[in-house]
């Protein structure tokens, strides 16, 4: 059986995907890419990624002069932390089934996957609604971020260009061709980011919760044709299996160097993303098949639906 087509199966004994790294703290996450990147190569200078990660924390934050505090609670910090921990491990992978990268396309690669989703982050004077409006256009918005602040951290036009490129992958509005890029290792990159941001955050253990979240951003942006939160997680049953498709062309590459990782970094030969991506995806299709439920009564983690109520009021 191929492990990413997300279908459920018991974990292997001992450490799950949540226990490897603290990931509510993002300097645990910055720290474990870093570790990740010695063993790649141990000289490597991981200031420009570090240096990134800071900034991008600084604006998410709402404590950098040029920008506002993120206002989108499923597209915030901690989504592109997932991603940029689950791109670190896909190159670690890459680099360990000899399909790896130099070291200026490594460093790119990662500043991207910290700049994908800026798009969503209003600038200081505008004021009006939430970075969700900006949904259907937020890739663009993120690659111009790219072009316009990568040279902070060192990096050349060129690779301001490549790590643009490598971000368009994520643009889930975009039907990906064969091939996409002149450039082999950039379009296998982006290929990989697309499947970083979706893995990171399909695995998360309260996404099921956050797509409550995922409804309003919908809503605001006037994205899909989604009725109400109740209306996008039925939907979501759906969305397991174009996930599926539109990874196709680099899930056996994302299976093998996320297993490669696994076992090199903590001795599992296993892709825990898969394994939770499962979980998931089983307790969703449990909770829908509830007669005269309301699936939302059984999603408890981290308080979040509380959340949801107080900022949108009874859904």
């Amino acid at each position: 059986m191929v492990e990413n087509d997300f279908t459920k199966e018991k974990f292997p004994p001992g450490l799950k995907l949540h226990d490897l790294v603290k990931t509510d703290l993002p300097e645990a996450v910055l720290g474990e890419v870093q570790a990740i990147f010695r063993l790649i190569s141990p000289a490597v200078d991981t200031n420009p990624v570090a240096s990134a990660f800071n900034m991008v924390t600084q604006v998410f934050d709402g404590h950098h002069p040029a920008y506002r505090a993120c206002n989108t609670y499923y597209h915030d910090l901690r989504h592109t932390t997932d991603a940029f921990l689950a791109m670190g491990r896909l190159i670690h992978g890459a680099f360990l089934n000899a399909q790896g990268f130099d070291e200026r396309r490594m460093i790119t690669a990662l500043i991207a996957s910290l700049f994908h989703d800026t798009g969503y982050i209003q600038e200081k004077h505008d004021t009006e609604g939430t970075g969700a409006k900006y949904s259907l256009e937020h890739v663009a918005r993120s690659m111009a971020f790219m072009k316009r602040h990568g040279s902070e951290f060192g990096l050349t036009e060129r690779e301001r260009e490549e790590g643009s490129e490598i971000i368009a992958y994520t643009d889930m509005s975009r039907e990906l061709s064969a091939t996409e890029s002149l450039q082999p290792s950039i379009e296998l990159l982006g290929r990989l980011l697309n499947a970083a941001d979706l893995m990171g955050q399909m695995a998360d253990r309260t996404y099921l919760e956050k797509l409550l979240f995922l409804y309003h951003e919908y809503k605001e942006g006037k994205v899909g044709d989604y009725l109400s939160e109740m209306d996008l997680l039925r939907k979501t049953v759906g969305f397991y299996t174009y996930v599926e498709n539109r990874l196709k062309p680099v899930s056996e590459n994302a299976n093998r160097f996320m297993t490669s990782h696994f076992a090199s970094r903590w001795g599992i030969h296993k892709n825990l993303y898969s394994y939770s991506i499962g979980e998931q995806k089983e307790y969703l299709f449990k909770i829908l098949a509830i007669p005269g439920a309301d699936p939302r009564d059984h999603l408890h983690r981290r308080d979040i639906i509380e959340r949801v109520r107080s900022i949108y009021g009874p859904g």
